[in-house]
């Protein structure tokens, strides 16, 4: 049982498509939702219209913000102010200790336990820094071992139904040849909220998959996305709360559309 959704050309998009294909199907839930974004960088800002009137959902309904979700996964604004490696030692000594609270086993960043995956003796490993170590190195012929974990079972697997880490594993993916080869990223979400959480999750592993093509020197690819469940939020929030702002959001696509060159 799977459910695809046409490839789109944007995060706005295909947030939107899938949100629409499982809102038709039964009780408004879908399993193996399958999502595949060409460009995961373009309309992946506040910029757009669409995120921002999704943005001012989720703030009137105090739910995460949209920038917020995406850092979970990439602090982008950490990169960009202090580099490859570097903002690596800023995430773990001034971001971690104020966000960690009081479960050490889950900070609610994602970005955690890509570069701070604990191991049986030594310092945890950086698993960001070594899949971009070994795309680099031209010795390297496996081709299909940048592998990201992020479900840890000896740290996950409780007795809550809900919480916790949902983004379970992550595979980044040399795809072509010679000139044409590029890096793709497809990423595994074991349950997955698509109206508060899947616009930001596009527009984080976008720049996450960005931050390692662009370390490594590789062109950047496409995004996947397979949400082994997926469902509109309705135990969040009441139908009436969420058409309305799909609405909106589709009216301003429309004008968007209407007002390209």
């Amino acid at each position: 049982m799977y459910l695809p959704v046409p490839p789109q050309p944007d995060c706005v998009s295909a947030w939107r498509e899938a949100v629409r294909l499982v809102d038709q199907q039964s009780q408004h839930h879908a399993y193996n939702v399958i999502i595949d974004v060409v460009d995961p960088l373009a309309r992946a800002s506040l910029a757009d219209p669409v995120i921002a009137a999704v943005d001012a959902f989720h703030q009137a309904h105090d739910a995460k913000r949209i920038e917020t979700v995406a850092n979970t996964i990439f602090p982008a604004g950490l990169y960009r102010r202090y580099g490859f490696p570097n903002f690596f030692d800023r995430f773990r000594d001034n971001v971690l200790p104020k966000v960690r609270g009081k479960k050490p086993t889950w900070s609610g960043y994602y970005f955690e336990r890509m570069m701070l995956l604990p191991q049986a003796q030594g310092e945890p490993l950086n698993q960001l820094e070594e899949i971009i170590g070994r795309l680099k190195n031209p010795n390297v012929r496996a081709l299909n071992k940048f592998e990201l974990s992020v479900f840890d079972p000896l740290r996950d697997v409780d007795d809550s139904p809900y919480g916790g880490q949902c983004l379970s594993f992550a595979s980044f993916k040399l795809i072509g040849e010679g000139a044409d080869r590029r890096l793709g990223l497809t990423a595994m979400y074991r349950n997955h909220y698509y109206i508060e959480k899947l616009l930001g999750n596009l527009i984080g592993l976008g720049r996450l998959l960005d931050f390692v093509a662009t370390e490594a020197k590789i062109p950047r690819g496409s995004l996947t996305i397979v949400s082994t469940h997926a469902k509109i939020d309705t135990d969040k929030w009441n139908r009436s709360a969420i058409l309305p702002m799909l609405s909106a959001c589709d009216q301003a696509s429309a004008q968007l559309l209407a007002t390209a060159p």
